[in-house]
C-alpha cells in the first residue's frame, strides 16, 4: 500500500507542476484528487493500525501554519456570512484549501513522492508555458499572453517555474546530462512566458530570486576563487537571455515599463484612471481601511461595501470597484481580517521559509538541499508577488503556493528523515 500511495503522490505532483497553467481546471481537479487519495491512504493505515506517521515538530509547525490561516479565514466568513468568490466566481471554497493541503501533507509525509517527478514536472511545466506563450504571442498576435487566464498569475507562476528549473541546474551537480539540458531549456521557457505575459511585478521579484540562486551556486562550490569565472559566466548567460527576450520584436517589456512610467506621471497629476493608478488607489483605500479597523478588519463583503461607499463619495477613483481584492496580499489580508489575518499570513510565509532555510543550510544531502532551495524560492517569490497582487485570493495562485510548498516539504523530509536532520 505504501508503494502504491507513493507512486500516486509522485504522479499527482508531476501532473500538478506540468498542468497548473496549461489545463484550465488543474488548480482544482488535481488537488481534490490528491486530497481524496490521501484520505483513502490515511484511512487504510488507521484501519490496519499503522502507527509510524513520521511527523515531527517541523511538520507540526507547518501544519499549524496551514490550519491557522484557514481557521482565521473561515472565522471571517462565519462572522460576515460571505464567502470569497474570486475572479470568475471560481474561488468559493478558498478558505478551506489549506485544510486539504494539510491532509495531503500528513499522507505524503508517510508516503512521500519521488524527487525525480518534481524535477521533470517543473521541466514539463516550464516547457508547456513557454510553448503556450510563444504560440499566443507570435501566432495569435497577442501582446500579453495568459492562456485564457489572468496574465499576472500566469506570468508570476511561469517565472517561478523557470526559477525552479534554474535552481535544479545550479544545485544538482550529480544530475545526468539529459536532466541538466532539460532544466536549462526549461529555464528559458519559464522566463520567456513571464516576459511575454507583460507581468511587471514578477520582473521586480526576479532579481531577488536570482540573488538567492547565486548564493546557492556559490554554496555548492568549496572555493570562491576557483569558481569565480563560473559564477560570472552564469550571471552573464542569465542576463543575456533576459535581455534577448526583452528586446525581441513585439515583446511587451519596453511598452509595459514605458506605460508604468506614464501611469505614475498621470497619477502624480491627479489622473488615477490608469492601470497603475487604480492599483495605487486600491492601496491607498486599503491603508485607510486598516487604520479605521486594525483589530479584526472589515471582513469578507464588508470591505468591498465600505470601499464602494467611499467611491460614491468621490474619495477614490471609481475604477477600484471593479475588483474583488486590493491587489496586495499584505494590504488585502490586513484590511479584511485585521491583526489575526496579518499574523496568519506571516506564519504561512514565515514558517515554511524558516524550515526550508534550515534544511538548505544544514542538510548533507545534495538532493535535499536543492529541494529546500526550491522551497525558499517559492516562498520568497510569493512574498514578492503578493506585494502588488493578491495571489492568495487567486485560484491558481493559492493552489500553486499550497501545492508547491507541501510537495517540496514532503520531498525534503523524505530525503532527510533518516539523515539526522529532523524537524527539530
Amino acid at each position: 500500500m505504501i508503494r502504491w500511495c507513493r507512486f500516486s503522490a509522485s504522479l499527482l505532483l508531476f501532473s500538478f507542476l506540468s498542468l497548473l497553467l496549461v489545463f484550465r481546471y488543474a488548480y482544482a481537479v488535481l488537488p481534490l484528487v490528491a486530497a481524496g487519495l490521501a484520505l483513502l491512504c490515511l484511512l487504510f493505515w488507521i484501519v490496519n493500525r499503522e502507527s509510524r506517521w513520521r511527523l515531527d515538530r517541523g511538520d507540526g509547525a507547518f501544519l499549524l501554519a496551514l490550519l491557522v490561516f484557514a481557521a482565521v479565514w473561515v472565522g471571517d466568513v462565519w462572522r460576515t456570512g460571505v464567502w470569497p468568490v474570486g475572479e470568475g466566481k471560481q474561488g468559493m471554497w478558498l478558505p478551506l484549501w489549506p485544510v486539504l493541503a494539510a491532509l495531503v501533507l500528513v499522507a505524503w509525509r508517510k508516503a512521500p513522492p519521488r524527487a525525480g517527478f518534481w524535477w521533470w514536472g517543473v521541466v514539463c511545466g516550464a516547457f508547456l508555458v513557454g510553448g503556450v506563450a510563444a504560440y499566443e504571442h507570435w501566432w495569435l498576435g497577442r501582446w500579453r499572453v495568459g492562456n485564457g487566464i489572468n496574465a499576472i498569475p500566469f506570468g508570476n507562476l511561469s517565472l517561478l517555474l523557470g526559477s525552479l528549473s534554474l535552481a535544479g541546474l545550479v544545485s544538482l551537480s550529480s544530475a545526468r546530462n539529459g536532466l541538466r539540458l532539460a532544466l536549462a531549456l526549461a529555464t528559458v521557457g519559464g522566463l520567456l512566458a513571464s516576459v511575454l505575459s507583460g507581468t511587471r511585478g514578477g520582473w521586480v521579484v526576479f532579481p531577488v530570486l536570482a540573488l538567492i540562486l547565486l548564493l546557492a551556486f556559490h554554496a555548492t562550490r568549496p572555493r570562491w576563487g576557483r569558481f569565480r569565472g563560473s559564477m560570472v559566466g552564469l550571471v552573464a548567460v542569465l542576463v543575456a537571455v533576459l535581455l534577448a527576450m526583452s528586446l525581441m520584436p513585439g515583446a511587451p517589456v519596453k511598452g509595459r515599463f514605458t506605460q508604468g512610467v506614464a501611469n505614475l506621471q498621470d497619477y502624480a497629476g491627479g489622473d488615477a484612471g490608469s492601470s497603475l493608478g487604480v492599483r495605487l488607489e486600491m492601496w491607498r483605500a486599503g491603508w485607510q481601511l486598516i487604520t479605521l479597523r486594525p483589530g479584526l478588519g472589515w471582513g469578507e463583503g464588508r470591505l468591498e461595501a465600505q470601499r464602494d461607499l467611499w467611491v460614491e463619495e468621490g474619495r477614490f477613483h471609481q475604477g477600484i470597484s471593479r475588483y474583488d481584492q486590493l491587489h496586495s496580499d499584505l494590504v488585502d489580508t490586513f484590511a479584511r481580517r485585521g491583526v489575526p489575518g496579518l499574523l496568519s499570513l506571516m506564519a504561512l510565509y514565515g514558517v515554511p521559509l524558516w524550515l526550508f532555510g534550515r534544511h538548505w543550510r544544514r542538510s548533507g544531502d545534495e538532493q535535499a538541499r536543492a529541494l529546500a532551495l526550491c522551497g525558499v524560492l517559492v516562498v520568497v517569490g510569493f512574498v514578492g508577488f503578493g506585494l502588488s497582487q493578491s495571489m492568495l485570493r487567486d485560484v491558481r495562485g493559492l493552489s500553486g503556493y499550497l501545492g508547491l510548498i507541501v510537495g517540496c516539504w514532503c520531498l525534503v523530509k523524505g530525503r532527510t528523515a533518516g539523515a539526522g536532520l529532523s524537524g527539530r
